[in-house]
């Protein structure tokens, strides 16, 4: 209801107002019974400014992303650009875009998100309705703090192919198999080659360099351990 929306959004602009080194690692809130029509609304006026919002069957999780969280994002979203550029993979960042299906009564704002294989059909398109174009390929999350929800279970009714996890110390990637459900993979399926872990290694060193020095190291330690994908 419009009434119901009005209350979410103002709850909502209370938390994007706190100052961002007061909040700890994440900080998340879950709202229940909460309508499909109140979470599209929401979506229609692009979220909640500066966070991220999941929607589970009438449960509404808003995260509020601290410093730390935005940064570690930020490299893993250099680190993927970096190994597309070197291994010639054509690839269409399309960040936080909401992904939603209203038959499934889920959808989220994932950190990252990327066409890959998909990535020459949805070329140059601005628009994205779940019911008729395929999924991103990839999402990245970044959950210092684990989400109330099922995360995975809602990129799986979305049919995303392969999701990313960090942990703050751990870099997962689960790969969505024909029963619908993902198994965790060591190397990435949609970016033939990566051995997802050992981007853990970079993701613990953005205290100790500067972003693009880390994404360098990277870039070198890929031609120095040359892996299946073949140059275009």
């Amino acid at each position: 209801s419009f009434q119901q929306y009005t209350k979410v959004a103002a709850w909502a602009s209370e938390i994007e107002n706190m100052p961002l080194l007061s909040l700890p690692a994440e900080q998340r809130v879950v709202l229940s019974n909460v309508s499909w029509e109140t979470f599209e609304g929401l979506s229609a006026d692009n979220g909640v400014r500066g966070g991220r919002m999941a929607y589970e069957e009438g449960s509404l999780e808003i995260m509020s992303p601290s410093r730390e969280h935005e940064i570690l994002k930020s490299v893993l979203g250099r680190l993927v650009d970096a190994y597309a550029q070197e291994m010639g993979i054509d690839i269409a960042a399309t960040g936080s875009t909401t992904l939603k299906l209203e038959l499934k009564k889920r959808g989220l704002e994932p950190d990252e998100s990327y066409y890959i294989q998909n990535e020459a059909a949805m070329r140059g398109r601005v628009d994205l309705d779940l019911e008729r174009d395929p999924p991103p390929d990839l999402a990245i999350e970044v959950e210092i703090t684990r989400s109330a929800l099922d995360k995975l279970g809602i990129y799986a009714a979305l049919g995303v192919a392969e999701v990313w996890l960090f942990d703050g110390e751990m870099l997962k990637g689960h790969s969505l198999g024909a029963d619908r459900h993902y198994v965790e993979c060591a190397e990435s399926r949609v970016l033939p080659g990566l051995p997802i872990r050992a981007l853990t290694r970079f993701l613990g060193e953005w205290k100790q360099e500067s972003m693009t020095r880390l994404v360098t190291r990277f870039r070198a330690w890929l031609r120095e351990n040359p892996h299946k994908q073949p140059k275009k």
